[in-house]
């Protein structure tokens, strides 16, 4: 076996797939061995799109995913979809291509910088491990190592730069892999049991569940836990459903777009426990460092980097740890103390309460456009309570966060960890794959999808039946919006002229739907669509003077960045 063929018989050895990528001619040896091998390939239209349809496959998944590039250009266009991996800790082998070694500081057609190392510095300050190969020998052991340092931890996106003669060279050492993937679940336990006497003896306990509690897979731990203490539950946007929404104890979500029930128990009210889980405090889950957030008697904070406990927060008990192994060992040792003793079910009932106070049910206008909110909620309405929804950013986030109401876990996804416009366009091709007949709905603002909606034409390609709901309102809405609210004039213009999403969709081979009217989403047309299983894009003319629910981010912005 050449170097090229060590690298891809890996990847089939531990469960990989499908690469989703561009060709060229820096990778054909890995072409070659791809040709060889039964890992299907899906040729994206850019190389961004490719590493973005890699997180999504990844995401949904829960397993590892790659993506390819050629040299240069090819390599510059992922770095963008891998900084967005490494923002929201999500699992990504990228390769890249490059010259061969002996044309190093020549200038080859694409090499990059001195002596072509430029780019794996640069992939260096986005993923957790990037190196170029540059013994044919060593490439089994460093596309495992990569493998390792992805999955382990903290998960992240890892990179190898692959020279064109080095892919080639046939490997004489035969001890390709020497790198297993160990996860450390360890905790602390005396850190366990003070954090279990503090939730214990608490009056006013709140949980806060971020992301990590997705990654760790810690939904059946979460609920446990809350349940056995009935403790009100909030998310971050990002981990939006990972207790149902209709749950008794749940608050929604906290921060950015979220609820006012978690706004009003959270923010409002003297919570005197709070419990984070894997969630940095980042600006989007706390309004911008809200300092009400602080519970008056104790923040426990659970994390699987250290580097995340107390960086926003004062924090009374810190326990480095995964999610789900922590909040697995915490319901054990309550259970020990409590021995039987039954908790009351006071504090869902005092959620209940809030809830019927603020939140009234939107009534369905009957306006001559669709407004935002009235799409969210048809949407939920319409689709089987399974699918699985990406919400690009912008203002469809927000709308998205506010309205969508998700009762089962794993099934809402936002690219808040990079905040990269286009993500949700790319992203639901590859989660597609991973979903299996579960429908994959993008939420996305025309903005956003004319940034990559080209790779529509690769769902067609491959026939990938997602769904992409775009709101058309010609504008970067997230702007405009800001913009008047905060009084900021349009220099640099956020409007422009209207596109047809329709024939665009038609002219890459999928079924375009123009929605005008409230109420034409509904049962009838998803079934429809569903049943088709083709690639789908329903362009929705949404008023654009509906102004979405970023007053926390309009705020957050005057206080901090002026």
């Amino acid at each position: 076996m050449n170097a090229a063929e060590v690298i891809v018989r890996s990847l089939e050895k531990h469960g990989v797939t499908c690469v989703f990528g561009v060709p060229g001619g820096a990778i054909e040896s890995l072409n070659t061995a791809l040709y060889k091998s039964s890992i299907t390939v899906i040729v994206a239209k850019h190389e961004e799109g490719a590493a973005f349809m890699a997180d999504g496959y990844a995401r949904v998944s829960g397993a590892i995913a790659v993506c390819c590039s050629t040299a240069g250009p090819g390599a510059t266009n992922m770095i963008t979809g891998i900084a967005s991996a490494f923002g929201d800790s999500i699992p990504v082998i990228a390769l890249t291509g490059q010259v061969s070694t002996s044309l190093f500081g020549k200038g080859a057609i694409q090499e990059f910088s001195v002596q072509s190392f430029g780019i794996v510095s640069i992939f260096r300050q986005i993923t957790k491990y990037s190196d170029i190969i540059i013994n044919e020998n060593k490439a089994g052991e460093m596309i495992s190592r990569a493998r390792r340092l992805a999955l382990t931890g903290r998960k992240g996106p890892v990179h190898l730069n692959l020279p064109a003669d080095i892919m080639k060279r046939k490997v004489t050492d035969d001890s390709h892999e020497r790198c297993s993937t160990t996860q450390v679940l360890g905790f602390d336990r005396e850190a366990v049991k003070e954090a279990a006497q503090l939730l214990l003896a608490a009056k006013r306990p709140v949980i806060v569940a971020g992301w990590g509690t997705v990654l760790s897979r810690a939904d059946k731990e979460l609920l446990e836990l809350a349940e056995l203490l009935d403790i009100p539950v909030a998310t971050s946007p990002k981990a939006k459903g990972i207790l149902s929404e209709l749950h008794p104890l749940s608050l929604g979500v906290l921060g950015f777009a979220g609820s006012p029930v978690a706004k009003e128990y959270i923010l409002k009210r003297d919570v005197d426990v709070l419990l984070a889980v894997g969630t940095s405090f980042n600006e989007f889950v706390t309004s911008g460092w809200d300092k009400r957030l602080l519970p008056m008697k104790s923040l426990i904070h659970v994390d699987i980097d250290c580097n995340e406990i107390g960086k926003n927060y004062y924090v009374h008990v810190g326990i480095a740890g995964d999610a789900a192994t922590v909040l697995r060992e915490l319901v054990f040792e309550i259970g020990r103390i409590r021995k039987g003793r039954r908790i009351e079910n006071a504090r869902r009932k005092e959620v209940e309460q809030i809830r019927a106070a603020l939140l009234v049910k939107t009534r369905k206008q009957n306006k001559p456009l669709y407004s935002p909110q009235r799409l969210i909620m048809d949407l939920n309405e319409a689709l089987p309570k399974n699918a699985l929804y990406f919400a690009d950013n912008g203002n469809s986030m927000a709308w998205a966060i506010r309205y969508l109401t998700i009762t089962e876990p794993y099934s809402f996804y936002v690219g808040l960890g990079f905040a990269s416009m286009g993500f949700a366009v790319a992203a639901p091709i590859g989660a597609k794959l991973a979903a299996g007949d579960r429908p994959v709905v993008a939420l996305v603002g025309d903005g956003s999808f004319l940034m990559n909606g080209m790779e529509v034409a690769t769902a067609v390609n491959y026939n990938i039946p997602v769904i992409w709901v775009i709101m058309n309102n010609a504008m970067l809405g997230m702007v405009y919006h800001g913009r008047k609210l905060a009084g900021i004039p349009e220099g640099i213009p956020s409007g422009f002229k209207p596109v047809d999403h329709v024939k665009l969709a038609e002219g890459l081979g999928a079924r375009g739907i123009r929605i005008t009217t409230p109420g034409e989403i509904n049962r009838e047309l998803m079934d429809d669509i569903l049943a088709a299983g083709v690639p789908t894009v329903l362009d929705v003319i949404i008023d654009p003077e509906e102004v979405p629910p970023i007053h926390s981010r309009i705020s957050s912005l005057e206080k901090l960045y002026t």
